[in-house]
């Protein structure tokens, strides 16, 4: 009997431990205990919804949203009306478009275990078929259907693996498919075709700030530069061709610090301000159907702002009383004075969205599942700005939790975006609130030098041999923290992604005496074995923000700063996460810094997914990591 007992113990011992995912590698990870799940379940139970596009013959909006384990395609055919799904694929689905006429069919991007090897696919609406219109091995991208709906332009790297041409086809007959023009480099985007489908505008981006606009002929494949060149570059983002073909509407940040909405002469390249006096980037636009007004968003401080102003230009209207948030993929509905685009903010998950500009009212269309729990009840952040190294201005969201449940001075989390070209923004927090409510960390989310949204010269602070001014303003970040009595400066965690990953690692080289314990989430650790080992598109790439490691002085510096070369320094606990098939940032530089650590005997767990890239995308991987993330911080932090 007292055998049986115990067989049937550990029977079910080793059924409560949360199972580690077929596809994941728990290395040195101890074994998650199902009270944590349990603790858990609610916040692993979010969901978001993305706006993809409008439906060209009726009211319907096309989404991505999850209801399994990966993002799919969905139609929703009113606001708050039920989101019937489209496809039902094992990996997710990251965007889709309609065909413009009829919407018959819907042509789409997916690639496999997270490589970023995306192919284009054809969907028809009628039966459900699925047809792979691109090769299936190149990368393929930047889909853009023709205003007729008979041709779609794309980029693919499958002549060279590192140049992304541009390639035409009819959707409708794969066999059309064929190379208009050939493209140098890894940089490129279509933007646009011309009203009579005559020409292609394109965007090249060199960097963040020199990027250049382009036309193609159609008919011959001649490409031409449109945008002038001088000795500053400067930056071109969105792009239309204008109602009548004769110019292009763009973003521009010449002559100016941020990018401001221009008419783009195409015979001379001179520009003109449409909206003068701003002092935000303009981060996207669209023109309406009928070609006379321009929907634009603005980036005020992270926040986003919605405007109109006619195509001619002039003073442009807000939108009063829109919530704090941020937009994205803002698009005019046909034939109607409606935008629709995704919406996120603190207390909102994110969900498709329009602003009806006649009616002047905010149309949600979903409502994403929040696991039960009550969206009001989430923080919001407070804006701080602090002086750093050089008399350079940062500023960070700082999201407190609630001082009645977690009185005293609480741990922290400083969480450092990607990029590092990106933005923290007060967006939704998802599973990040779970820190706050249930465990009382505050969360400190910084925008430090080099970080975009707050103008071009902000933007280059932290390009090649200035790379290491960015950690030291998380060294402000943290003299703040140490002289605000809300938070324990005995218990501060660093946690950050990709290049976040990269300052996880810098900040605990430079500060471990101040710092608790860091997770690093697929990030650099070494600058010259990442962009010898990064996918051949995109190492020119960072070759303009980090330096070329091909000359040699610029190679002994970054030698000099990478993480690896300063291992011995840090002195705290890491959770290290990676796909292995991540393109950008090699599971090779995770591989290294977990064996440099152990090789001095730090603690360093490694949790590695054999079927993602970039960072998790399935949802049994994120929930896994989520709960490692939370026993970490509970072990190396909390305790």
């Amino acid at each position: 009997m007292k055998l049986l007992l115990f067989v049937v113990a550990q029977v079910v011992a080793a059924l409560g431990r949360a199972e580690v995912p077929d596809n994941l590698v728990a290395d040195g990870i101890p074994s998650l205990s199902p009270a944590l799940r349990t603790e858990a379940e609610r916040y692993l139970e979010f969901r978001a919804a993305a706006f993809q596009d409008w439906h060209p013959a009726g009211r319907g909006m096309l989404i991505t949203t999850r209801f399994a384990e990966t993002m799919q395609l969905h139609e929703v055919a009113s606001p708050a009306g039920a989101r019937r799904q489209l496809t039902f694929l094992p990996e997710p689905v990251s965007r889709g478009l309609y065909q413009p006429r009829s919407g018959a069919t819907i042509v789409f991007s997916q690639d496999r275990g997270g490589g970023e090897f995306f192919q284009l696919y054809r969907f028809d609406i009628a039966d459900g078929r699925i047809t792979l219109l691109t090769d299936g091995k190149s990368r393929n991208t930047s889909p853009v259907w023709s205003r007729s709906g008979k041709w779609l332009a794309y980029h693919s790297t499958r002549r060279t693996g590192r140049d992304t041409d541009l390639y035409l086809m009819d959707p409708a007959d794969p066999a059309t498919d064929r190379l208009l023009t050939e493209l140098p480099g890894g940089g490129w985007s279509v933007a646009d075709w011309s009203p009579d489908e005559s020409r292609l505008a394109l965007v090249e981006s060199i960097s963040i700030n020199d990027r250049r606009l382009h036309v193609v002929d159609v008919a011959t494949g001649r490409w031409r530069l449109v945008t002038r060149t001088n000795d500053a570059p400067v930056a071109y983002g969105t792009a239309r061709f204008s109602p009548d073909g004769a110019t292009l509407i763009a973003t521009s940040d010449r002559g100016s610090e941020f990018l401001r909405l221009v008419r783009l002469n195409l015979t001379n390249g001179a520009e003109t301000v449409l909206v003068p006096n701003l002092s935000w980037d303009v981060e996207d636009f669209d023109i309406s159907t009928d070609g006379r007004t321009i929907a634009f968003v603005t980036n005020e401080d992270g926040v986003s702002r919605l405007h109109t102003v006619p195509v001619t230009g002039g003073k442009p209207k807000t939108v009063k009383d829109f919530p704090v948030g941020v937009v994205t993929g803002l698009k005019w509905r046909p034939g109607r004075d409606e935008v629709g685009f995704s919406f996120s903010s603190a207390r909102s998950s994110g969900d498709g969205y329009s602003y009806d500009f006649r009616a002047r009212r905010l149309i949600r269309w979903t409502e994403s599942e929040t696991g039960g729990l009550n969206p009001r009840a989430f923080a919001e952040p407070e804006l701080i700005r602090l002086e750093s190294v050089g008399g350079v201005t940062i500023s960070a969201f700082v999201y407190p939790p609630d001082p009645e449940k977690f009185p005293g001075p609480r741990p922290a989390i400083i969480l450092i975006h990607g990029g590092p070209e990106s933005q923290s923004r007060p967006g939704f927090l998802a599973r990040n609130n779970f820190y706050l409510n249930e465990l009382g960390i505050a969360l400190v989310v910084p925008n430090v030098r080099g970080s975009s949204g707050y103008g071009k010269t902000f933007l280059q602070l932290d390009n090649g041999r200035l790379r290491e001014d960015a950690v030291r303003d998380i060294g402000t970040v943290i003299d703040w923290m140490w002289r605000d009595q809300r938070f324990d400066r005995q218990r501060i965690a660093v946690m950050g992604g990709s290049y976040g990953g990269y300052m996880t690692l810098a900040s605990l080289v430079w500060y471990s005496d101040r710092l608790r314990a860091g997770v690093d989430i697929v990030g650099i650790s070494n600058f010259v074995t990442f962009l010898e080992n990064t996918q051949d598109y995109r190492r020119d790439l960072w070759r303009v923000e980090y330096g070329d490691e091909r000359d040699p002085a610029m190679r002994q510096f970054l030698e000099r700063i990478s993480p690896t070369a300063n291992v011995e320094r840090i002195r705290r606990p890491l959770l290290i996460v990676q796909g292995a098939n991540d393109p950008r940032v090699p599971a090779s530089e995770s591989e290294q810094m977990v064996r440099a650590l152990r090789e001095r005997g730090r603690v360093a767990w490694y949790l590695l997914a054999r079927d993602e890239g970039h960072g998790f995308a399935k949802k049994r991987n994120q929930d896994f990591q989520f709960l490692t993330t939370i026993q970490f911080l509970k072990e190396h932090l909390l305790n």
